[in-house]
């Protein structure tokens, strides 16, 4: 009997700390999925649904919007119906992307999938944190936030493997169709690349169902059932991954917080821009801004894209990928292992000095291959008829543009184009074994008129271009770059940069960031100020996420790595001269630190 009742609580703290792993592997996917999937969506949804550039970058963000929209009412929704409701709804609510992806036949099912994902992204990046923070005992809970972050790089993992496996796939039926006319080997490697994207977002319907199911059988927060006056099933909560000797003395302690002499000495100078606590709130801001202005989300999900144009074969790209998500997880856990031991300031300055050197190189080598690129924006200019162009990347045209023959080294184009205010680009290599056309048409770029666009050109205040200035615009050509397809030498270059990106990442603000949150927020300010700071962080990622292909197109991959290498010297200095070290302080101590 006596056996039973200790290995109770230790078999209830293992499947909380179970399912809140898998909080974190999903959150992890979220990030990581799109990155396998993208070059297969880019070379069919833009042919099948005429997709913009500027299209597949929103779908890439999307899941990144819906995180700052759920950010900014996740700590409301938690407070109102609980932590354990507010995680099995996220899991409901990523299940239901996947179908909606993974089915979608055009734009809007498959940016509202995304959406979803995003959604249920932002509710679990704060409440299971928050639910690890009230369920825990203090001795567990730097182990509950460790593994939250490590399932979370374990995802992205997992991600990297789905896409690594259809890439494989996508590769075997290529090679089949090369005996095939050339017409059917197209619709051939349409067809697995369709099959590709779809099954990559199947794959992931499994954890978010463990993850919703699971969700239903823990208890609630004892913080949030004793806040709510339910103190019996407080205590029954605790005395499920406790003692009941311990639960019964945190239960007093609880309740003494809530008692109202506890809450009167709050006061009314507990708010969340008072003077002693904007000090801390702004820096908490800060560093979690700077984070995702190195640019971490959208290399992690267009990494392969960036290693394709770089000069790695489409697997190949794929397996590099694979090695990079695998990194950052070993990583992790040399950062858990350090971050008590070599403090955080130290971890946070080495990561992010590692950060500058990584991108450096990374802009340093595609500026390389940049500068060789041949400008033929005259030359397509000439070549458009009327307001149409249509292109195909055969060994007749590329002589006539300049480049190699098909003989000769494989090239690629990178094309960014415009009809009045609506902008696009597009990119073609010569070795593609299905050598789509490259066609440039009024009604593929000049986007319909919507009712937002509509309601706000009425107010004189539309953000978005009229469809009326790109009725009759004549096409134009805004850049064109010829260039070979750099070696797969150069690929690896590039590839190796990213790995020092990676695991300097790791290492320093991957971890390190969201103790810095956490502590840097005083208690009383904790909830509210943890939801300002997170939704600081998805904006600047949302944003750069937009704008990444659109960047791309127009001045190049060199462009965003320097400014990801700025952003990241300004974090170093942060680091190095704002932030405090905050090992083996209390939180009181910390409070007083600010205080002064």
């Amino acid at each position: 009997m006596q056996a039973t009742l200790s290995t109770a609580p230790n078999r209830a703290m293992g499947f909380l700390l179970f399912i809140a792993g898998m909080g974190g592997l999903l959150y992890g996917i979220d990030v990581g999925i799109i990155a396998g999937a993208l070059p297969y969506l880019e070379s069919t949804a833009s042919v099948a649904w005429k997709l913009t550039a500027q299209q597949l970058g929103f779908i890439v963000a999307a899941v990144l919007l819906g995180s700052v929209l759920s950010s900014l009412f996740a700590g409301a929704l938690a407070d109102l119906v609980g932590r354990r409701a507010a995680m099995v709804l996220a899991g409901a609510l990523f299940t239901l992307s996947i179908p909606l992806i993974a089915l979608a036949d055009g734009y809007l099912p498959l940016m509202l999938g995304r959406l979803l994902q995003g959604i249920s992204g932002g509710l679990i990046g704060v409440v299971v944190p928050l639910y690890l923070a009230e369920c825990l005992h203090a001795r567990h809970r730097g182990r509950g936030a460790a593994l939250f972050q490590l399932l979370l790089t374990i995802g992205l993992v997992a991600a990297a493997l789905i896409g690594l496996f259809q890439a494989q796939t996508v590769d075997a039926a290529t090679a089949a169709a090369q005996s095939l006319a050339e017409a059917q080997r197209a619709a051939a490697v349409f067809a697995a690349k369709d099959h590709a994207w779809r099954s990559i977002f199947w794959v992931c319907l499994v954890p978010g169902l463990v993850f919703t199911l699971g969700g239903l059988l823990l208890s609630e927060s004892p913080r949030w059932l004793a806040r709510k006056g339910r103190t019996a099933q407080a205590r029954a909560a605790l005395l499920r991954t406790r003692p009941a000797a311990e639960a019964e003395a945190e239960l007093r302690d609880i309740e003494l917080a809530l008692s109202p002499a506890a809450t009167a000495n709050a006061g009314a100078g507990d708010r969340l821009l008072s003077r002693r606590y904007v000090l801390p709130f702004l820096l908490a801001c800060l560093v979690l801004a700077l984070t995702q202005a190195t640019g971490i989300n959208s290399i992690l999900a267009y990494v392969v894209t960036i290693l394709n144009q770089a000069g790695l074969p489409g697997a190949t790209a794929n397996m590099a990928d694979v090695a990079l998500k695998v990194l950052n997880a070993v990583m992790t856990v040399v950062a858990v292992v350090l971050v008590d031991r070599k403090g955080r300031k130290f971890l946070m300055m080495l990561g992010t000095g590692g950060i500058v050197v990584a991108l450096l190189a990374a802009g340093l080598l595609f500026r390389s291959v940049e500068g060789e690129q041949a400008d033929i924006s005259a030359m397509l200019q000439a070549r458009a008829q009327g307001d149409s162009l249509v292109l195909r990347l055969d060994p007749a045209t590329l002589q006539a543009l300049g480049g190699t023959s098909g003989e000769g080294a494989p090239m690629q184009l990178s094309l960014a184009y415009s009809y009045g205010p609506f902008t696009n680009v597009q990119s073609r290599r010569s070795d593609d074994p299905a050598l789509p056309e490259l066609r440039l048409a009024r009604e593929d770029t000049v986007q319909a008129d919507s009712v937002i666009g509509a309601f706000f050109r009425r107010l004189h205040l539309n953000p978005f271009a009229d469809p009326a200035e790109g009725a009759s615009a004549p096409l134009r050509i805004e850049q064109a770059h010829l260039s070979a397809v750099p070696p797969a030498t150069h690929g690896w270059q590039v590839a190796l940069a990213i790995c020092l990106f990676v695991a300097s990442f790791a290492v320093g603000p991957g971890v390190c960031v969201w103790l810095a949150l956490s502590e840097l927020m005083p208690n009383r300010i904790r909830s509210n100020g943890m939801s300002v700071a997170l939704l600081i962080n998805q904006f600047v990622s949302t944003v750069i996420a937009a704008v990444f292909l659109p960047t791309v197109g127009q001045y190049g991959y060199a462009t965003l790595f320097f400014y990801g290498a700025g952003c990241a010297l300004l974090y170093f200095l942060t680091a190095t001269f704002l932030l405090p070290e905050t090992k083996g302080k209390t939180l009181e101590e910390i409070d007083a630190h600010f205080s002064r």
